[in-house]
C-alpha cells in the first residue's frame, strides 16, 4: 500500500511540474472560459432579465468546452516521451495511475474554471442565491467532464486529428452532465429546489469515478497495442 500511494504521488506531482512547465497549455482553458462568458452580454444585449435566463446554460456550456480544449494532452506528453508505457509495466494498477492523471488534469483545468465562475456569473446577472448552487454543481460536474474526457482522450491516443475525434466521442457523454447542471443553476435562479438535480451530479460523479478509471486503463493498453 505505501508503495501504491508513492506512485500514486509521484504520478500526480509529476503531471503538475510538466503543465506548470508548460503554462500557457495550463492557462487557454481559463482563458477561453473567460472570453466567452465575457463577450456573450455583448452579444445578445445588456437587458438583465435575459442575460439571467441564458446565464446558467453559458457558464456550463463555456466551462464544458473549455475543458474539452485540454483533453486531448491528459496522455500525448506520456506517450511521446515513452513514460505511459512505463506506467503500463509498473507493478501497480494502471487504472490507479489513471485516476491520479485524471485528477491532476481537474485540478489544472476544472478547479479554476469552479474559482473563476461566480465572477463571471455577475456579469451575466446571475443572482446571488444561485452562486452556491453554481459553484456546487460545477464541483460536482467538472470532475465527471475530466474522467470522461480521459476514455476519449484513451481511445484516441496516437491518432492523427486525436483532438476532433476526441471532442466527438464525449460530447454525447457530456450532455446528462450540462442539462442537469445548467439545471441546477436554473433552479436555484428561480428559488426552486435544486437538491433533486444535484444528488444526480453526485451520482454521476460516483458512477465515473467508479468506472472510467477502468476504462480508460483498457483504451490505454488497446492504443499502446
Amino acid at each position: 500500500m505505501a508503495s501504491l500511494r508513492n506512485a500514486v504521488v509521484c504520478v500526480f506531482r509529476r503531471d503538475l511540474k510538466v503543465a506548470m512547465r508548460r503554462i500557457t497549455d495550463v492557462l487557454t482553458p481559463v482563458i477561453f472560459f473567460a472570453i466567452v462568458t465575457s463577450l456573450f452580454p455583448l452579444g445578445v444585449g445588456p437587458e438583465p432579465n435575459m442575460l439571467q435566463a441564458l446565464a446558467p446554460g453559458v457558464l456550463w456550456v463555456a466551462a464544458l468546452l473549455a475543458t474539452m480544449l485540454s483533453l486531448n494532452r491528459m496522455f500525448a506528453n506520456d506517450y511521446a516521451d515513452g513514460t505511459l508505457e512505463q506506467l503500463l509495466l509498473a507493478p501497480h494498477p494502471l487504472s490507479i495511475l489513471v485516476l491520479a492523471k485524471v485528477a491532476a488534469h481537474w485540478l489544472l483545468s476544472g478547479l479554476p474554471l469552479v474559482l473563476l465562475s461566480p465572477v463571471l456569473a455577475i456579469q451575466l446577472q446571475l443572482p446571488h442565491e444561485a452562486m452556491t448552487t453554481l459553484v456546487l454543481s460545477l464541483l460536482l460536474g467538472t470532475p465527471v467532464l475530466s474522467l470522461l474526457g480521459a476514455v476519449g482522450a484513451a481511445l484516441t491516443l496516437g491518432l492523427r486529428g486525436g483532438g476532433v475525434l476526441v471532442s466527438a466521442l464525449v460530447l454525447p457523454l457530456y450532455t446528462p452532465v450540462l442539462i442537469f447542471g445548467a439545471a441546477a443553476v436554473a433552479g436555484a435562479a428561480t428559488g426552486l429546489d435544486v437538491e433533486a438535480h444535484l444528488s444526480l451530479l453526485g451520482a454521476f460523479l460516483v458512477l465515473a469515478l467508479s468506472f472510467v478509471p477502468w476504462a480508460a486503463s483498457a483504451a490505454l493498453r488497446v492504443s499502446l497495442d
